[in-house]
Protein backbone atom coordinates (compact mmCIF):
# COMPACT_ATOMS: atom_id res chain seq x y z
CA UNK A 1 0.00 0.00 0.00
CA UNK A 2 1.57 3.19 -0.83
CA UNK A 3 1.65 6.69 1.11
CA UNK A 4 -0.51 8.03 -1.28
CA UNK A 5 -3.24 5.82 -0.67
CA UNK A 6 -2.56 5.79 3.45
CA UNK A 7 -3.30 9.51 2.85
CA UNK A 8 -6.26 8.89 1.31
CA UNK A 9 -7.63 6.92 3.72
CA UNK A 10 -6.87 9.65 6.55
CA UNK A 11 -8.10 12.40 4.86
CA UNK A 12 -11.58 10.64 4.98
CA UNK A 13 -10.71 9.79 8.62
CA UNK A 14 -10.65 13.96 9.22
CA UNK A 15 -13.89 14.21 7.34
CA UNK A 16 -15.80 12.33 9.93
CA UNK A 17 -15.55 8.85 7.99
CA UNK A 18 -15.84 5.59 9.67
CA UNK A 19 -12.71 3.47 8.59
CA UNK A 20 -13.58 0.03 7.51
CA UNK A 21 -11.74 -3.18 9.09
CA UNK A 22 -9.57 -3.67 5.92
CA UNK A 23 -8.38 0.03 6.23
CA UNK A 24 -7.57 -0.27 9.87
CA UNK A 25 -5.96 -3.28 9.46
CA UNK A 26 -3.72 -1.48 6.18
CA UNK A 27 -2.84 1.64 9.14
CA UNK A 28 -1.53 -0.57 11.70
CA UNK A 29 0.39 -2.84 8.90
CA UNK A 30 2.61 0.71 7.95
CA UNK A 31 6.18 0.80 8.12
CA UNK A 32 7.24 3.68 5.94
CA UNK A 33 8.82 6.23 8.14
CA UNK A 34 6.63 9.03 6.69
CA UNK A 35 3.15 6.58 6.60
CA UNK A 36 3.60 6.15 9.68
CA UNK A 37 4.26 10.13 10.50
CA UNK A 38 1.30 10.91 9.17
CA UNK A 39 -0.94 8.35 10.99
CA UNK A 40 0.28 10.07 13.79
CA UNK A 41 -0.24 13.97 12.70
CA UNK A 42 -4.31 12.64 11.73
CA UNK A 43 -4.46 10.81 15.25
CA UNK A 44 -3.75 14.32 16.95
CA UNK A 45 -5.79 16.47 14.98
CA UNK A 46 -8.56 14.29 15.32
CA UNK A 47 -7.97 13.83 19.45
CA UNK A 48 -7.79 17.52 19.08
CA UNK A 49 -11.45 17.57 17.39
CA UNK A 50 -12.89 15.09 19.74
CA UNK A 51 -11.05 16.10 23.36
CA UNK A 52 -9.43 19.41 23.13
CA UNK A 53 -5.84 20.08 24.06
CA UNK A 54 -6.49 19.60 27.90
CA UNK A 55 -4.98 16.69 28.65
CA UNK A 56 -6.60 15.64 31.45
CA UNK A 57 -6.79 12.80 34.83
CA UNK A 58 -8.29 11.66 37.83
CA UNK A 59 -6.85 11.42 41.61
CA UNK A 60 -8.09 7.77 42.20
CA UNK A 61 -6.60 4.64 44.54
CA UNK A 62 -6.48 1.48 42.89
CA UNK A 63 -7.41 -1.31 45.71
CA UNK A 64 -6.88 -4.66 44.45
CA UNK A 65 -8.59 -6.29 46.99
CA UNK A 66 -7.54 -10.34 46.38
CA UNK A 67 -5.10 -11.72 44.44
CA UNK A 68 -6.98 -15.51 45.29
CA UNK A 69 -8.52 -16.74 41.78
CA UNK A 70 -10.23 -19.67 40.49
CA UNK A 71 -8.71 -19.32 36.85
CA UNK A 72 -5.48 -19.15 35.34
CA UNK A 73 -4.89 -16.81 32.55
CA UNK A 74 -1.89 -17.43 30.94
CA UNK A 75 -0.70 -13.69 30.75
CA UNK A 76 -1.13 -13.60 34.92
CA UNK A 77 1.83 -13.26 37.49
CA UNK A 78 -0.85 -12.19 40.07
CA UNK A 79 -3.21 -14.77 40.86
CA UNK A 80 -2.36 -16.79 43.95
CA UNK A 81 -4.09 -19.96 45.04
CA UNK A 82 -5.80 -20.12 48.80
CA UNK A 83 -2.98 -20.98 50.72
CA UNK A 84 0.09 -20.04 48.80
CA UNK A 85 2.45 -18.08 49.67
CA UNK A 86 1.82 -13.96 48.37
CA UNK A 87 -1.77 -14.85 48.10
CA UNK A 88 -3.76 -12.45 49.86
CA UNK A 89 -7.25 -11.09 50.55
CA UNK A 90 -8.30 -7.45 52.60
CA UNK A 91 -10.39 -7.79 55.04
CA UNK A 92 -13.14 -4.85 55.44
CA UNK A 93 -10.63 -2.97 58.25
CA UNK A 94 -8.37 -2.87 55.59
CA UNK A 95 -10.01 -1.62 52.78
CA UNK A 96 -11.28 1.07 54.57
CA UNK A 97 -7.99 1.78 55.74
CA UNK A 98 -6.63 2.38 52.21
CA UNK A 99 -9.61 4.18 51.23
CA UNK A 100 -9.23 6.93 53.67
CA UNK A 101 -6.02 7.56 53.09
CA UNK A 102 -6.93 8.03 49.46
CA UNK A 103 -9.71 10.54 50.48
CA UNK A 104 -6.71 12.35 52.49
CA UNK A 105 -4.82 12.78 49.69
CA UNK A 106 -7.80 14.16 47.25
CA UNK A 107 -9.27 10.95 45.69
CA UNK A 108 -12.50 11.07 44.04
CA UNK A 109 -12.52 7.83 42.55
CA UNK A 110 -11.80 4.10 44.25
CA UNK A 111 -11.35 1.31 41.22
CA UNK A 112 -11.61 -1.89 42.97
CA UNK A 113 -10.95 -5.25 41.51
CA UNK A 114 -9.62 -8.47 42.54
CA UNK A 115 -9.20 -12.05 41.55
CA UNK A 116 -12.52 -14.29 41.77
CA UNK A 117 -12.31 -15.77 44.83
CA UNK A 118 -14.75 -19.09 45.48
CA UNK A 119 -14.46 -18.20 49.32
CA UNK A 120 -15.31 -14.60 49.15
CA UNK A 121 -18.79 -14.93 49.86
CA UNK A 122 -21.68 -13.89 52.89
CA UNK A 123 -24.09 -17.06 53.91
CA UNK A 124 -22.90 -19.34 51.04
CA UNK A 125 -23.65 -16.32 48.54
CA UNK A 126 -21.46 -14.52 46.22
CA UNK A 127 -23.30 -11.18 45.55
CA UNK A 128 -23.70 -10.26 49.46
CA UNK A 129 -20.01 -10.19 49.81
CA UNK A 130 -19.60 -7.90 46.65
CA UNK A 131 -22.48 -5.66 48.23
CA UNK A 132 -20.90 -5.43 51.56
CA UNK A 133 -17.67 -4.35 50.18
CA UNK A 134 -19.23 -1.36 48.76
CA UNK A 135 -21.85 -0.24 51.35
CA UNK A 136 -18.80 -0.24 53.76
CA UNK A 137 -17.02 2.26 51.60
CA UNK A 138 -19.87 4.19 50.41
CA UNK A 139 -21.39 4.28 53.93
CA UNK A 140 -18.31 6.11 54.95
CA UNK A 141 -17.15 8.25 52.55
CA UNK A 142 -20.57 8.90 50.01
CA UNK A 143 -18.47 11.24 47.88
CA UNK A 144 -16.38 8.98 46.19
CA UNK A 145 -17.42 7.17 42.66
CA UNK A 146 -16.84 3.33 42.61
CA UNK A 147 -15.50 2.45 39.60
CA UNK A 148 -16.03 -1.29 39.94
CA UNK A 149 -15.90 -5.07 39.49
CA UNK A 150 -15.07 -6.42 35.55
CA UNK A 151 -17.25 -8.20 33.27
CA UNK A 152 -15.58 -11.08 34.58
CA UNK A 153 -16.28 -10.37 37.99
CA UNK A 154 -20.20 -9.68 37.29
CA UNK A 155 -20.27 -13.06 35.38
CA UNK A 156 -18.31 -14.69 38.56
CA UNK A 157 -20.87 -13.47 40.85
CA UNK A 158 -24.04 -14.10 38.72
CA UNK A 159 -22.51 -18.01 38.39
CA UNK A 160 -22.27 -18.34 41.50
CA UNK A 161 -25.43 -17.37 42.86
CA UNK A 162 -27.47 -18.67 39.61
CA UNK A 163 -28.80 -15.26 39.12
CA UNK A 164 -28.56 -12.76 36.00
CA UNK A 165 -26.03 -10.24 35.03
CA UNK A 166 -28.57 -7.79 35.25
CA UNK A 167 -29.32 -8.91 38.92
CA UNK A 168 -25.73 -8.35 39.21
CA UNK A 169 -25.36 -4.87 38.01
CA UNK A 170 -28.60 -3.80 39.03
CA UNK A 171 -27.82 -4.30 42.80
CA UNK A 172 -24.26 -3.45 42.88
CA UNK A 173 -25.15 -0.07 40.87
CA UNK A 174 -28.15 0.46 43.60
CA UNK A 175 -25.49 -0.10 46.08
CA UNK A 176 -23.38 2.37 45.35
CA UNK A 177 -21.04 1.73 42.07
CA UNK A 178 -21.03 4.31 39.62
CA UNK A 179 -19.09 2.58 36.90
CA UNK A 180 -18.12 -0.42 35.70
CA UNK A 181 -14.39 -1.19 34.36
CA UNK A 182 -13.83 -2.56 30.62
CA UNK A 183 -10.99 -5.02 31.51
CA UNK A 184 -11.22 -8.71 30.96
CA UNK A 185 -11.95 -8.00 27.40
CA UNK A 186 -7.98 -8.50 26.38
CA UNK A 187 -8.49 -9.13 23.02
CA UNK A 188 -12.21 -9.95 21.81
CA UNK A 189 -11.53 -13.06 19.33
CA UNK A 190 -11.82 -16.09 20.96
CA UNK A 191 -9.10 -18.05 18.95
CA UNK A 192 -6.93 -15.54 21.42
CA UNK A 193 -8.81 -16.05 24.60
CA UNK A 194 -8.44 -20.27 24.05
CA UNK A 195 -4.45 -19.53 24.38
CA UNK A 196 -4.91 -16.50 26.89
CA UNK A 197 -7.77 -16.87 29.22
CA UNK A 198 -9.35 -20.27 28.27
CA UNK A 199 -11.63 -20.24 31.62
CA UNK A 200 -12.67 -16.25 31.27
CA UNK A 201 -16.09 -15.07 29.95
CA UNK A 202 -16.12 -15.72 25.76
CA UNK A 203 -16.39 -12.27 23.72
CA UNK A 204 -20.31 -12.42 22.98
CA UNK A 205 -20.48 -12.81 26.81
CA UNK A 206 -18.23 -9.70 27.57
CA UNK A 207 -20.21 -7.99 24.97
CA UNK A 208 -23.64 -9.04 26.57
CA UNK A 209 -22.62 -8.14 30.04
CA UNK A 210 -21.15 -4.33 29.15
CA UNK A 211 -24.36 -3.69 26.77
CA UNK A 212 -26.34 -4.64 29.69
CA UNK A 213 -24.33 -2.48 31.50
CA UNK A 214 -25.32 0.78 29.58
CA UNK A 215 -28.73 -0.40 29.44
CA UNK A 216 -29.15 -0.29 33.39
CA UNK A 217 -27.35 3.39 33.53
CA UNK A 218 -24.06 1.84 34.63
CA UNK A 219 -21.21 3.45 32.34
CA UNK A 220 -17.90 2.00 31.67
CA UNK A 221 -14.30 1.71 29.80
CA UNK A 222 -12.84 0.19 27.19
CA UNK A 223 -9.50 -1.65 27.38
CA UNK A 224 -7.12 -3.73 24.79
CA UNK A 225 -4.36 -6.08 25.96
CA UNK A 226 -1.99 -5.65 23.00
CA UNK A 227 1.54 -6.85 22.21
CA UNK A 228 0.93 -10.51 22.57
CA UNK A 229 -0.10 -12.80 20.12
CA UNK A 230 -2.77 -11.91 18.57
CA UNK A 231 -2.50 -10.14 14.78
CA UNK A 232 -3.19 -6.67 13.64
CA UNK A 233 -6.23 -8.20 12.19
CA UNK A 234 -7.73 -9.28 15.66
CA UNK A 235 -6.53 -5.45 16.75
CA UNK A 236 -8.82 -4.07 14.63
CA UNK A 237 -11.58 -6.81 14.81
CA UNK A 238 -11.60 -5.67 18.47
CA UNK A 239 -11.74 -2.11 17.99
CA UNK A 240 -14.61 -2.64 15.35
CA UNK A 241 -16.76 -4.52 18.33
CA UNK A 242 -15.93 -1.99 20.55
CA UNK A 243 -17.35 0.80 18.29
CA UNK A 244 -20.48 -1.40 17.57
CA UNK A 245 -20.88 -1.50 21.07
CA UNK A 246 -21.16 2.15 21.70
CA UNK A 247 -23.01 3.21 18.55
CA UNK A 248 -25.57 0.38 19.65
CA UNK A 249 -26.02 2.49 22.42
CA UNK A 250 -26.22 5.34 20.94
CA UNK A 251 -28.78 4.09 18.64
CA UNK A 252 -30.58 2.95 21.49
CA UNK A 253 -30.71 6.13 23.99
CA UNK A 254 -29.24 3.89 26.47
CA UNK A 255 -28.58 5.65 29.94
CA UNK A 256 -25.01 5.14 29.89
CA UNK A 257 -21.93 4.84 27.35
CA UNK A 258 -18.31 4.01 27.17
CA UNK A 259 -16.00 6.88 28.53
CA UNK A 260 -12.90 6.08 27.44
CA UNK A 261 -10.18 3.34 25.71
CA UNK A 262 -7.50 2.37 27.51
CA UNK A 263 -4.52 0.38 25.12
CA UNK A 264 -2.87 -1.72 27.60
CA UNK A 265 -0.03 -3.31 26.23
CA UNK A 266 1.46 -6.77 27.67
CA UNK A 267 3.73 -7.08 29.65
CA UNK A 268 5.67 -10.32 30.17
CA UNK A 269 8.90 -10.52 32.16
CA UNK A 270 6.92 -12.14 35.56
CA UNK A 271 4.20 -13.72 33.37
CA UNK A 272 3.85 -17.53 33.46
CA UNK A 273 6.44 -19.18 31.18
CA UNK A 274 4.79 -20.61 28.09
CA UNK A 275 3.07 -17.61 26.95
CA UNK A 276 6.02 -15.44 27.74
CA UNK A 277 8.79 -17.50 25.69
CA UNK A 278 5.67 -17.56 23.08
CA UNK A 279 5.92 -13.95 23.01
CA UNK A 280 9.79 -13.30 23.25
CA UNK A 281 9.85 -10.65 25.05
CA UNK A 282 9.14 -9.17 28.61
CA UNK A 283 8.34 -5.26 28.19
CA UNK A 284 6.64 -3.51 25.78
CA UNK A 285 7.82 -2.10 21.76
CA UNK A 286 6.62 1.24 22.52
CA UNK A 287 7.05 2.03 18.90
CA UNK A 288 4.27 -0.53 18.17
CA UNK A 289 2.03 0.77 21.19
CA UNK A 290 2.08 4.50 20.11
CA UNK A 291 1.12 2.99 16.47
CA UNK A 292 -2.05 1.25 17.62
CA UNK A 293 -2.47 4.37 19.86
CA UNK A 294 -2.69 6.11 16.75
CA UNK A 295 -5.28 4.14 15.08
CA UNK A 296 -7.44 3.23 17.71
CA UNK A 297 -8.06 7.11 17.60
CA UNK A 298 -8.64 7.19 13.52
CA UNK A 299 -10.67 4.04 13.82
CA UNK A 300 -13.14 4.54 16.87
CA UNK A 301 -13.55 7.92 15.83
CA UNK A 302 -16.55 9.92 17.71
CA UNK A 303 -17.83 6.75 19.06
CA UNK A 304 -15.12 6.91 21.75
CA UNK A 305 -13.34 10.33 22.44
CA UNK A 306 -11.44 10.03 25.33
CA UNK A 307 -8.75 7.84 25.02
CA UNK A 308 -5.81 6.93 27.85
CA UNK A 309 -2.44 5.32 28.33
CA UNK A 310 -0.99 3.09 30.89
CA UNK A 311 1.81 4.97 32.46
CA UNK A 312 2.28 1.80 34.75
CA UNK A 313 3.07 -0.19 31.49
CA UNK A 314 5.04 2.40 29.70
CA UNK A 315 6.92 4.17 31.60
CA UNK A 316 5.81 8.23 32.21
CA UNK A 317 8.03 9.02 29.63
CA UNK A 318 6.21 6.20 26.96
CA UNK A 319 2.78 7.45 28.20
CA UNK A 320 3.44 11.54 27.18
CA UNK A 321 4.54 10.17 24.22
CA UNK A 322 1.20 9.08 23.70
CA UNK A 323 -0.31 11.89 24.45
CA UNK A 324 1.20 12.99 20.87
CA UNK A 325 -0.43 10.05 19.22
CA UNK A 326 -4.38 10.31 19.96
CA UNK A 327 -4.45 10.26 24.06
CA UNK A 328 -6.20 13.29 25.67
CA UNK A 329 -6.24 11.84 29.18
CA UNK A 330 -2.99 10.92 31.41
CA UNK A 331 -4.74 8.25 33.37
CA UNK A 332 -5.45 8.17 37.32
CA UNK A 333 -2.24 8.47 40.23
CA UNK A 334 -3.39 4.94 41.29
CA UNK A 335 -1.49 5.22 44.46
CA UNK A 336 -1.21 1.43 44.02
CA UNK A 337 -1.50 -1.27 41.72
CA UNK A 338 -0.44 -4.80 42.19
CA UNK A 339 -1.74 -6.77 39.03
CA UNK A 340 0.71 -5.50 36.23
CA UNK A 341 3.66 -4.47 38.51
CA UNK A 342 3.90 -8.08 39.60
CA UNK A 343 4.45 -9.24 35.92
CA UNK A 344 6.98 -6.85 35.76
CA UNK A 345 5.57 -3.33 34.31
CA UNK A 346 8.71 -0.68 34.72
CA UNK A 347 6.18 2.33 35.55
CA UNK A 348 5.58 2.31 39.43
CA UNK A 349 2.33 2.08 41.37
CA UNK A 350 2.00 5.74 42.25
CA UNK A 351 1.76 8.86 40.54
CA UNK A 352 2.25 12.14 42.52
CA UNK A 353 -0.67 14.83 41.01
CA UNK A 354 2.72 17.80 40.86
CA UNK A 355 4.96 14.77 38.59
CA UNK A 356 1.59 14.38 36.10
CA UNK A 357 1.48 18.21 35.99
CA UNK A 358 5.52 18.44 35.10
CA UNK A 359 5.23 15.85 32.51
CA UNK A 360 2.12 17.06 31.01
CA UNK A 361 3.24 20.80 30.45
CA UNK A 362 6.69 19.34 28.95
CA UNK A 363 4.64 18.75 25.79
CA UNK A 364 3.15 22.55 26.04
CA UNK A 365 -0.61 21.54 26.76
CA UNK A 366 -2.62 22.29 29.74
CA UNK A 367 -3.97 19.92 32.20
CA UNK A 368 -6.80 19.75 34.18
CA UNK A 369 -8.41 17.46 37.07
CA UNK A 370 -11.27 15.05 36.09
CA UNK A 371 -13.95 12.74 37.84
CA UNK A 372 -14.28 9.15 36.80
CA UNK A 373 -17.05 10.68 33.94
CA UNK A 374 -14.43 13.00 32.29
CA UNK A 375 -16.47 16.17 33.85
CA UNK A 376 -13.64 18.67 34.87
CA UNK A 377 -13.28 19.41 38.73
CA UNK A 378 -10.52 22.45 38.18
CA UNK A 379 -10.10 24.45 35.62
CA UNK A 380 -7.69 24.35 32.66
CA UNK A 381 -4.08 25.09 33.93
CA UNK A 382 -0.99 25.04 31.91
CA UNK A 383 2.12 24.86 34.31
CA UNK A 384 5.55 26.58 32.65
CA UNK A 385 8.20 23.77 32.86
CA UNK A 386 11.24 24.51 33.78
Amino acid sequence: MTTKAVEKILERALTGYELSSQEGVILLQQTDIEAIAAIQDTADQLRRLQAGDTVTYVINRNINFTNICEQHCSFCAFRRDAGEEEAYWLNWAQILEKTSDAVQRGATEICMQGGLNPQAKISGRSLPYYLEVVKIIKAQFPQLHLHAFSPQEVEFIAREDDISYASVIVALRDAGVGSMPGTAAEILDDRVRRILCPEKINTATWLEIVSTAHQLGVPTTSTMLSGHIETPQQQIHHLQQLRSLQQTAYDRNYSATITEFILLPFVGQEAPKPLRRRVGRDQPVLADALLLTAVARIFLGQAISNHQPSWVKLGLTGAIKALKWGCNDIGGTLMEEHITTMAGAIGGTCMEVETLHTAISSIKRPHAQRDTLYCLLTKEEEVVSG
